[in-house]
């Protein structure tokens, strides 16, 4: 279960995770107009207040809501300089049977392809399992997007399949590939008896 005292905080060796603030208004904005061509080709269409502060606004209280009930944990990634990165979220939260999440995530044009996401996902993959006693978290992206299919995989998860219209991205239903890392994952292994 979510601390409903203090917000979650993880630090990684490079990096910060925190839920998101209203005083990061400026800097997701900015980051956010700067990577609009680099992120389009993945990401849903944005709506026409995307980036107004009402939205951010909404965004931030959403956010803590969500985090203090436990259905999802929408995080930011500083850099220890307090630069921000992207943001990663875990959402989709079951319990019961299930235990298990989903993650999305995005990374500004000017720190991709340097590690930050990796290092954000082992953090936040390690928490869910660790700390939220999550037995399975979910991914999915674009079959195209090498670079994000590349991340998952060196972060420890397992390709699972194609989930046909999964989600609208850029204006139409695309077919994403599926992956997930589990606790304990014991697949692609045997045991001799």
């Amino acid at each position: 279960m979510f601390s409903r005292r203090r917000p979650v905080r993880l630090e990684t060796e490079r990096i910060v995770l925190r839920l998101p603030a209203h005083s990061d208004f400026n800097a997701w904005t900015a980051l956010r107009i700067e990577s609009r061509e680099f992120l389009t080709p993945w990401e849903p269409v944005w709506s026409p207040d995307h980036l107004s502060r009402k939205s951010f606004t909404n965004r931030v209280y959403w956010a803590a809501r969500a985090s203090r009930g436990g259905t999802a944990l929408p995080l930011f990634l500083l850099r220890r300089d307090g630069v921000l990165l992207g943001a990663i979220t875990l959402d989709n939260i079951r319990r019961g049977p299930a235990q298990s999440g989903t993650i999305g995530y995005w990374i500004g044009k000017p720190f991709a392809r340097q590690g930050y996401m990796r290092e954000a996902i082992g953090a936040l993959v390690h928490h869910a399992f660790s700390t939220l006693d999550l037995s399975r978290v979910e991914a999915a992206c674009l079959p195209e997007n090498a670079a994000s299919r590349g991340v998952l995989e060196r972060a420890g998860f397992k390709y699972e399949g194609v989930a046909q219209s999964y989600l609208q991205i850029n204006g139409r239903w695309r077919n994403h590939v599926l992956y997930a890392n589990l606790r304990g994952d014991r697949r692609g292994r045997t045991e001799a008896r």
